[in-house]
């Protein structure tokens, strides 16, 4: 991340943008407007990603940002532009997603901050051997007057735009998401000496559990579901598990809805346990309700794509990304590009130089929109409580 940093800052040298690091480790760079009182536009994304992914997931964001730094050529707008590359999105360290951003709305709380990794790592611990203070903290909220919204760029991470043959659409929500961390527990013992009927198996009660979520969220509609890490104990071949920890990530626009199927989904592991002899613990990791973007901008954002030739279309993210945490506080909109084959969180993970061409040329029209709309440089000149 480091290195990640340095990188971006060289870029932004020509462009006589000083790049600074906040308390949570995310990246700032501010390409000043024509008066020096005027509001702030935020563009960005996220600059981490999961093991072995692509190069494009978060980072594509940041790096579309500075090149519309770029195409101003040196010109200044009625607002301030601040470049964003957020740390901890993924959530892949700590179990905890979107840490870089919750920073700049004010939820980097103690609780937060204690919470630790595989290796024992606090967040506390891990921003102070970044090099980095914690106690600085408040110092990364976004300021209480000044931030006219947020945009931000990303690939789909689905096959919707690629099915229609488009390039880009403008987000209108993004779908809440249930995390849980789910413990079975039972009794290890020797796999070669315990009668079928004496065992209590605790891998064999998880993977009863694991294939009911996938067959009842096939059945859900608008729904997923996804079991994505397990871990069986004492995991020797001739020991049946005594501990299975897993977790489940589980999404939907509706909220009720997703609520309703986390409940059904605990209750039936409640079942599984008990009807094993097993005992159960579950743990909430994150509860994040769906968002919905900023009409007003989503409709900037259409009349941009189209205006660049391009046919605009609308859609929900299935996603988690920044703007859902941003929207708490200012005004936030997505842009998203065609993920060729769908492919995303994958080394095959791509993007087509024609589409982000194309989401250039519509970010230059919609910063000239921007400019222009007295609507826009009134309408939202203080973030919210």
């Amino acid at each position: 991340m480091r290195e990640c940093h340095q990188a971006i800052a060289r870029w932004l040298e020509p462009l006589g943008v000083v790049s600074t690091i906040d308390a949570i480790g995310n990246l700032h760079a501010v390409y000043r407007a024509a008066d020096a009182n005027a509001p702030t536009l935020l563009l960005g994304s996220h600059l981490d990603t999961v093991p072995d992914a692509g190069a494009y997931d978060g980072i594509l964001g940041v790096v579309l940002a500075i090149q519309l730094l770029e195409q101003l050529e040196g010109r200044h707008l009625p607002f301030a532009i601040e470049v964003i590359g957020f740390s901890e999105e993924e959530g892949v360290r700590f179990g905890i997603p979107f840490i870089g951003s919750r920073a700049l709305v004010g939820r980097c709380n103690e609780e937060l901050l204690n919470e630790r990794d595989r290796g024992g790592v606090s967040v506390r611990e891990a921003i102070q051997n970044f090099g980095l203070d914690p106690s600085q903290l408040a110092a990364a909220r976004l300021p209480s007057e000044g931030i006219l919204g947020y945009l931000e760029f990303h690939i789909e991470q689905g096959p919707v735009l690629e099915s229609l043959a488009l390039p880009l659409a403008a987000v209108e929500a993004i779908a809440g998401q249930s995390r849980l961390a789910i413990t079975f527990r039972g009794k290890a013992n020797h796999a070669g000496t315990t009668p079928m009927n004496a065992r209590r198996d605790a891998l064999s009660g998880a993977a009863e559990w694991i294939v009911g979520v996938e067959n009842e969220a096939r059945r859900a509609s608008g729904l997923v579901a996804t079991v994505g890490s397990i871990q069986a104990y004492p995991g020797a071949t001739n020991v049946i598990p005594g501990e299975v920890r897993l977790t489940v990530d589980v999404r939907h626009h509706s909220d009720e809805a997703r609520m309703q199927f986390v409940a059904h989904l605990t209750a039936r592991a409640r079942e599984i346990a008990a009807h094993r002899s097993l005992t159960l613990n579950t743990t909430a990791l994150l509860e994040q309700p769906a968002v919905a973007m900023d009409p007003f901008l989503t409709s900037e954002i259409v009349s941009a794509i189209r205006a660049s030739g391009s046919t605009p279309h609308r859609m929900p993210s299935g996603a988690g990304h920044d703007a859902m945490i941003l929207a708490e506080r200012v005004p936030a909109a997505m842009i998203f590009l065609r993920t060729p084959a769908g492919i995303s969180h994958d080394p095959a993970e791509s993007v087509l130089v024609e589409d982000v061409a194309c989401a250039m040329e519509s970010g230059v029209r919609l910063l000239r929109q921007l400019a222009a709309s007295g609507e826009f440089l009134q309408r939202t000149n203080t973030t919210r409580a």
